[in-house]
Protein backbone atom coordinates (compact mmCIF):
# COMPACT_ATOMS: atom_id res chain seq x y z
CA UNK A 1 0.00 0.00 0.00
CA UNK A 2 1.21 3.51 -0.76
CA UNK A 3 2.74 5.27 2.24
CA UNK A 4 0.94 8.22 3.78
CA UNK A 5 3.93 10.44 2.99
CA UNK A 6 3.89 9.52 -0.68
CA UNK A 7 0.14 10.00 -0.86
CA UNK A 8 0.41 13.45 0.74
CA UNK A 9 3.00 14.47 -1.87
CA UNK A 10 1.06 12.92 -4.75
CA UNK A 11 4.05 10.70 -5.60
CA UNK A 12 3.39 7.22 -6.93
CA UNK A 13 5.24 4.26 -8.39
CA UNK A 14 7.16 2.64 -5.55
CA UNK A 15 6.27 -1.03 -5.01
CA UNK A 16 3.91 -1.50 -2.05
CA UNK A 17 5.27 -3.18 1.05
CA UNK A 18 3.14 -6.29 0.49
CA UNK A 19 4.04 -6.69 -3.18
CA UNK A 20 5.14 -10.34 -2.80
CA UNK A 21 1.71 -11.32 -1.49
CA UNK A 22 0.00 -9.22 -4.15
CA UNK A 23 1.97 -10.89 -6.93
CA UNK A 24 1.20 -14.33 -5.53
CA UNK A 25 -2.48 -13.40 -5.66
CA UNK A 26 -2.07 -12.22 -9.26
CA UNK A 27 -0.63 -15.58 -10.29
CA UNK A 28 -3.45 -17.44 -8.54
CA UNK A 29 -6.10 -15.23 -10.12
CA UNK A 30 -5.18 -16.00 -13.73
CA UNK A 31 -3.74 -19.53 -13.88
CA UNK A 32 -4.56 -19.99 -17.56
CA UNK A 33 -2.16 -17.23 -18.53
CA UNK A 34 0.31 -16.48 -15.72
CA UNK A 35 2.86 -19.15 -14.81
CA UNK A 36 4.85 -17.62 -11.96
CA UNK A 37 6.90 -14.74 -10.61
CA UNK A 38 10.47 -15.20 -11.78
CA UNK A 39 12.91 -12.79 -10.20
CA UNK A 40 11.78 -9.32 -11.15
CA UNK A 41 9.46 -10.56 -13.88
CA UNK A 42 5.98 -11.95 -14.29
CA UNK A 43 6.35 -15.05 -16.45
CA UNK A 44 3.44 -15.90 -18.73
CA UNK A 45 2.63 -19.42 -19.88
CA UNK A 46 3.49 -18.52 -23.48
CA UNK A 47 7.04 -17.58 -22.45
CA UNK A 48 6.51 -13.80 -22.37
CA UNK A 49 8.02 -12.01 -19.39
CA UNK A 50 6.86 -8.64 -18.10
CA UNK A 51 9.01 -6.58 -15.71
CA UNK A 52 7.25 -6.02 -12.41
CA UNK A 53 8.94 -2.71 -11.57
CA UNK A 54 9.93 -0.13 -14.18
CA UNK A 55 12.37 1.70 -11.88
CA UNK A 56 10.14 4.78 -11.61
CA UNK A 57 9.00 5.56 -8.08
CA UNK A 58 8.11 9.25 -8.46
CA UNK A 59 5.20 9.20 -10.89
CA UNK A 60 2.43 11.74 -10.94
CA UNK A 61 -1.10 10.38 -10.62
CA UNK A 62 -1.66 10.86 -14.34
CA UNK A 63 1.51 8.89 -15.09
CA UNK A 64 0.30 6.18 -12.74
CA UNK A 65 -2.87 5.80 -14.82
CA UNK A 66 -1.24 6.24 -18.23
CA UNK A 67 2.14 4.51 -17.72
CA UNK A 68 1.85 1.94 -14.93
CA UNK A 69 4.00 -1.07 -14.33
CA UNK A 70 2.72 -4.26 -12.72
CA UNK A 71 3.33 -3.28 -9.12
CA UNK A 72 1.46 -0.01 -9.66
CA UNK A 73 -1.76 -2.00 -9.99
CA UNK A 74 -1.56 -2.56 -6.22
CA UNK A 75 -0.78 1.02 -5.17
CA UNK A 76 -4.11 1.21 -3.30
CA UNK A 77 -5.72 -1.72 -1.51
CA UNK A 78 -9.22 -2.67 -2.59
CA UNK A 79 -11.57 -2.38 0.44
CA UNK A 80 -13.43 -5.65 -0.09
CA UNK A 81 -16.42 -5.92 2.18
CA UNK A 82 -16.17 -2.36 3.47
CA UNK A 83 -19.24 -0.15 3.66
CA UNK A 84 -19.11 2.45 0.86
CA UNK A 85 -17.75 5.83 1.90
CA UNK A 86 -15.79 8.70 0.30
CA UNK A 87 -12.32 7.39 -0.65
CA UNK A 88 -9.04 9.16 0.07
CA UNK A 89 -7.78 11.47 -2.64
CA UNK A 90 -6.62 9.55 -5.74
CA UNK A 91 -7.37 6.20 -4.14
CA UNK A 92 -8.69 4.26 -7.14
CA UNK A 93 -8.03 0.57 -6.32
CA UNK A 94 -8.26 -1.37 -9.57
CA UNK A 95 -8.37 1.60 -11.93
CA UNK A 96 -4.63 1.21 -12.64
CA UNK A 97 -4.02 -1.59 -15.14
CA UNK A 98 -0.80 -2.75 -16.81
CA UNK A 99 -2.08 -2.84 -20.36
CA UNK A 100 0.33 -5.41 -21.90
CA UNK A 101 -0.74 -7.98 -19.31
CA UNK A 102 -4.44 -7.50 -20.01
CA UNK A 103 -3.90 -7.58 -23.76
CA UNK A 104 -1.95 -10.82 -23.33
CA UNK A 105 -4.88 -12.37 -21.49
CA UNK A 106 -7.90 -10.90 -23.26
CA UNK A 107 -6.56 -9.84 -26.65
CA UNK A 108 -6.26 -6.55 -28.49
CA UNK A 109 -9.71 -5.25 -29.44
CA UNK A 110 -8.21 -3.07 -32.17
CA UNK A 111 -7.03 -6.25 -33.89
CA UNK A 112 -10.33 -8.10 -33.51
CA UNK A 113 -8.90 -10.47 -30.91
CA UNK A 114 -11.43 -9.80 -28.16
CA UNK A 115 -14.52 -10.46 -30.27
CA UNK A 116 -13.36 -14.02 -30.96
CA UNK A 117 -13.93 -14.86 -27.29
CA UNK A 118 -17.21 -13.07 -26.73
CA UNK A 119 -19.96 -15.14 -25.18
CA UNK A 120 -23.61 -14.28 -24.49
CA UNK A 121 -24.65 -14.30 -20.82
CA UNK A 122 -28.26 -14.15 -19.64
CA UNK A 123 -28.60 -10.98 -17.61
CA UNK A 124 -31.20 -11.24 -14.82
CA UNK A 125 -33.23 -13.84 -16.72
CA UNK A 126 -36.03 -13.89 -14.15
CA UNK A 127 -36.49 -10.19 -14.85
CA UNK A 128 -36.13 -10.41 -18.65
CA UNK A 129 -32.80 -8.56 -18.72
CA UNK A 130 -31.79 -9.96 -22.09
CA UNK A 131 -28.25 -11.00 -22.94
CA UNK A 132 -24.89 -9.28 -22.48
CA UNK A 133 -21.63 -10.10 -24.25
CA UNK A 134 -18.47 -10.72 -22.25
CA UNK A 135 -15.22 -12.59 -22.75
CA UNK A 136 -14.75 -16.27 -22.02
CA UNK A 137 -11.07 -15.68 -21.14
CA UNK A 138 -10.33 -16.28 -17.45
CA UNK A 139 -13.88 -17.60 -17.11
CA UNK A 140 -15.36 -14.10 -17.02
CA UNK A 141 -18.51 -15.30 -18.76
CA UNK A 142 -19.03 -18.00 -16.13
CA UNK A 143 -18.34 -15.58 -13.29
CA UNK A 144 -20.81 -13.03 -14.62
CA UNK A 145 -23.45 -15.70 -15.23
CA UNK A 146 -23.10 -16.83 -11.61
CA UNK A 147 -23.27 -13.24 -10.37
CA UNK A 148 -26.36 -12.66 -12.51
CA UNK A 149 -28.12 -15.66 -10.99
CA UNK A 150 -27.45 -14.38 -7.46
CA UNK A 151 -28.41 -10.82 -8.34
CA UNK A 152 -31.66 -12.12 -9.83
CA UNK A 153 -32.58 -13.45 -6.38
CA UNK A 154 -32.08 -10.17 -4.53
CA UNK A 155 -35.14 -8.37 -3.12
CA UNK A 156 -37.35 -6.98 -5.85
CA UNK A 157 -36.64 -3.39 -4.84
CA UNK A 158 -32.96 -3.77 -5.84
CA UNK A 159 -33.53 -4.92 -9.40
CA UNK A 160 -34.10 -1.38 -10.68
CA UNK A 161 -30.43 -0.61 -10.04
CA UNK A 162 -29.35 -3.47 -12.30
CA UNK A 163 -31.81 -3.45 -15.18
CA UNK A 164 -31.31 -2.40 -17.88
CA UNK A 165 -27.60 -2.94 -18.18
CA UNK A 166 -25.63 -0.01 -19.60
CA UNK A 167 -23.23 -2.24 -21.54
CA UNK A 168 -20.28 -4.60 -21.47
CA UNK A 169 -17.88 -4.85 -24.42
CA UNK A 170 -16.71 -1.57 -25.94
CA UNK A 171 -13.32 -1.15 -27.63
CA UNK A 172 -12.47 2.18 -26.04
CA UNK A 173 -10.15 3.99 -23.67
CA UNK A 174 -11.03 5.43 -20.27
CA UNK A 175 -12.72 8.79 -20.81
CA UNK A 176 -10.09 11.54 -20.88
CA UNK A 177 -7.24 9.02 -21.06
CA UNK A 178 -5.29 6.91 -23.52
CA UNK A 179 -5.41 3.92 -21.14
CA UNK A 180 -7.85 1.19 -22.11
CA UNK A 181 -11.02 0.59 -20.20
CA UNK A 182 -11.79 -2.91 -18.94
CA UNK A 183 -14.73 -2.73 -21.33
CA UNK A 184 -12.16 -2.99 -24.14
CA UNK A 185 -11.38 -6.50 -22.88
CA UNK A 186 -15.08 -7.43 -22.45
CA UNK A 187 -14.41 -8.04 -18.76
CA UNK A 188 -16.67 -5.34 -17.29
CA UNK A 189 -20.35 -4.47 -17.03
CA UNK A 190 -22.13 -1.20 -16.31
CA UNK A 191 -25.48 -1.36 -14.54
CA UNK A 192 -28.43 1.03 -14.78
CA UNK A 193 -27.19 4.57 -15.50
CA UNK A 194 -30.35 6.09 -14.01
CA UNK A 195 -29.20 5.27 -10.47
CA UNK A 196 -25.48 5.71 -11.02
CA UNK A 197 -22.93 8.44 -10.38
CA UNK A 198 -19.75 9.26 -12.28
CA UNK A 199 -17.02 11.64 -11.21
CA UNK A 200 -17.00 13.59 -14.47
CA UNK A 201 -20.72 14.34 -14.28
CA UNK A 202 -20.50 16.63 -11.25
CA UNK A 203 -18.79 19.58 -12.92
CA UNK A 204 -15.79 19.49 -10.56
CA UNK A 205 -13.29 17.06 -12.12
CA UNK A 206 -10.37 18.40 -10.06
CA UNK A 207 -12.21 17.71 -6.80
CA UNK A 208 -14.98 15.17 -7.43
CA UNK A 209 -17.66 15.03 -4.77
CA UNK A 210 -18.22 11.33 -4.10
CA UNK A 211 -21.82 10.20 -4.18
CA UNK A 212 -23.49 6.82 -4.43
CA UNK A 213 -26.95 5.24 -4.62
CA UNK A 214 -25.97 1.64 -5.43
CA UNK A 215 -27.02 -0.66 -2.56
CA UNK A 216 -24.25 -2.50 -0.76
CA UNK A 217 -25.98 -5.85 -1.36
CA UNK A 218 -25.30 -5.46 -5.08
CA UNK A 219 -21.63 -4.61 -4.54
CA UNK A 220 -21.20 -7.63 -2.29
CA UNK A 221 -22.90 -9.98 -4.71
CA UNK A 222 -20.55 -8.97 -7.50
CA UNK A 223 -17.56 -9.26 -5.15
CA UNK A 224 -18.33 -12.86 -4.33
CA UNK A 225 -17.80 -13.68 -8.01
CA UNK A 226 -14.55 -11.77 -8.54
CA UNK A 227 -15.83 -8.34 -9.61
CA UNK A 228 -14.64 -5.07 -8.12
CA UNK A 229 -16.70 -1.89 -7.99
CA UNK A 230 -15.92 1.58 -9.33
CA UNK A 231 -17.79 3.14 -6.41
CA UNK A 232 -14.75 2.52 -4.20
CA UNK A 233 -12.72 4.93 -6.35
CA UNK A 234 -11.98 8.60 -5.66
CA UNK A 235 -12.68 9.01 -9.38
CA UNK A 236 -15.91 7.14 -8.82
CA UNK A 237 -17.98 5.23 -11.37
CA UNK A 238 -20.76 3.58 -9.41
CA UNK A 239 -22.34 1.79 -12.37
CA UNK A 240 -19.09 -0.03 -13.14
CA UNK A 241 -18.05 -3.57 -12.17
CA UNK A 242 -15.02 -5.35 -13.61
CA UNK A 243 -13.51 -8.81 -13.18
CA UNK A 244 -10.37 -8.37 -11.07
CA UNK A 245 -10.02 -11.33 -8.69
CA UNK A 246 -6.37 -10.51 -7.99
CA UNK A 247 -7.51 -7.50 -5.96
CA UNK A 248 -9.76 -9.57 -3.72
CA UNK A 249 -6.93 -11.50 -2.03
CA UNK A 250 -8.59 -14.88 -2.37
CA UNK A 251 -11.85 -13.47 -1.04
CA UNK A 252 -13.88 -14.12 -4.18
CA UNK A 253 -15.15 -17.52 -5.20
CA UNK A 254 -14.94 -18.90 -8.75
CA UNK A 255 -17.89 -18.25 -11.03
Amino acid sequence: MMSNAARAQNIYGAPPADIAARLAGLVRAYPDFIARVEGGFLAMRDGTKFPIFDGRSTKSFNELIEQPDIDDMFYAAYPAGAAPQPPAKNADPGRVRFEPLFIAMYGDCHKGEVTKRLRAVDWLPAHHGGKVMVTSANGVDQALAAASRDLDRLPEGLIKYLHPSAGTYNCRAIAGSSARSMHAYAAAIDINVAYSAYWRWGGHPDAPAWTNRIPFEIVETFRRHGFIWGGYWYHFDTMHFEYRPELLAGDAKPG
